[in-house]
């Protein structure tokens, strides 16, 4: 078993603070803040992903909207109890977070990527979209100290869609690819709809990760 949790669960985001910091929490003594950072795609997309941080990184350093700021740390996942059901949010959990400049030796860098190991927990679906694209959601448990896990939603696209849909649950793989936010609609019983965002993983690249399987197969998309 992988227990190596910095590799298991690696991410990195540069982009720009589009919210007040708010209080989330406090544990032994330490206050953490969520905060709204929008990181744009090479498409010129926008993603705006949950940032969760801790008072002691923000010692010197202020959370002004419009900063421009690189966080590293983890995608990480909570259970949260709400009319009588149990909703799964998703937040980066910051490790390091620093002030960035827009200086051009920046504008190269990586700016989005998140890298997994983890356990497949539910059998991946397949489908294609009424334009025949391929796609396949996944999610991956990935392990954290403490005898806890992540749960994270991941989607593959093409040729790494038909790769996921032969995956038995319990199989170990290796994914890196991006954090992304999509508005969808959660309608209720009574005839409400809701709009909501989800976060999850846009996969580029995939492989089996299990010691087991000596025949490593390796799948690479780019997605944009």
């Amino acid at each position: 078993m992988n227990t190596n949790y910095s590799e298991n669960n690696h991410l990195v985001l540069v982009g720009k603070i589009v919210s007040e910091k708010n209080y989330s929490h406090e544990i032994y003594g330490e206050k953490f803040y969520v905060f709204n950072l929008e990181v744009v795609r090479l498409s010129s997309t926008v993603d705006i992903i949950p940032i969760t941080v801790s008072e002691r990184l923000l010692t010197t350093l202020d959370l002004e909207i419009g900063k421009k700021v690189r966080v590293e740390g983890q995608f990480r996942s909570y259970n949260n109890y709400e009319n009588e059901r149990n909703r799964l949010i998703l937040t980066v959990f910051a490790k390091e977070i620093v002030e960035q400049d827009n200086s051009e030796e920046n504008k190269e860098e990586v700016t989005n990527e998140v890298t997994l190991i983890g356990y497949v927990c539910k059998k991946p679906i397949y489908r294609q979209t009424p334009f025949g694209r391929e796609i396949a959601d996944m999610l991956l448990a990935v392990n954290r100290a403490y005898n806890k896990s992540d749960y994270i939603p991941s989607i593959a696209w093409g040729r790494n869609a038909r790769f996921c849909q032969n995956m038995e649950v319990g199989t170990e793989v290796k994914i890196t690819g991006r954090v992304q936010s999509r508005n969808y609609e959660k309608k209720y019983e009574d005839g409400t709809v809701e709009t909501r965002v989800a976060y999850e993983v846009s996969i580029a690249s995939m492989e089996i990760a299990s010691e087991e399987n000596e025949e490593n197969e390796e799948q690479t998309e780019e997605v944009v």
